[in-house]
């Protein structure tokens, strides 16, 4: 099968790309684009991980004496991080040649959510409840590891390791 992308003035197909008339190896292309499928394929992940997460968080019992203004905006906050993280996997699959470096805004894109998974990890690693990541070890690694593959495959396409 043979899966061909636009990339500017660029067309590659899986092994090759062609500027110009002339062709030119490029797997590597095509891998960053695959591993950005796979990046939306992430998100999509951490967006139905956050289906049960109020439940198994007991959300609405740890907020019950909070006042019912805070629980909306926390309620509206949450609903707005998972659209964005569907925004991201639509960025994802509609755009990863954008993305892989075909232009300046797909690399600023991803050097944005490289940084902004990065932040992610650092607020997971060190400010959240030690007891509450110790109690759900588990998910907590798989979701730091997740992180750590969201940050890698935009790193490498927002500073071109992958070209």
């Amino acid at each position: 099968m043979i899966c061909c992308y636009r990339l500017r003035n660029t067309f590659t197909t899986e092994g090759t790309e062609v500027h110009g008339g002339r062709a030119e190896a490029g797997m590597n292309t095509g891998w960053m684009i695959r591993a950005i499928w796979g990046a939306g394929a992430v998100h999509v992940g951490i967006m139905a991980a956050n289906v049960p997460l109020p439940g198994r968080l007991r959300v609405r019992e740890r907020l019950a004496g909070v006042p019912r203004f805070v629980r909306q905006i926390f309620y509206v906050h949450w609903v707005y991080i998972v659209i964005v993280l569907g925004l991201f996997a639509a960025l994802c699959f509609g755009f990863a040649p954008e993305l892989a470096g075909a232009s300046a805004l797909g690399r600023f894109l991803s050097g944005f959510m490289a940084g902004f998974w990065l932040l992610r990890i650092v607020l997971q690693i060190f400010y959240y409840d030690r007891e509450m990541r110790r109690e759900n070890r588990g998910l907590d690694r798989l979701y730091v590891g997740s992180l750590i593959v969201l940050v890698v495959v935009f790193g490498m396409a927002a500073f071109g390791a992958v070209r």
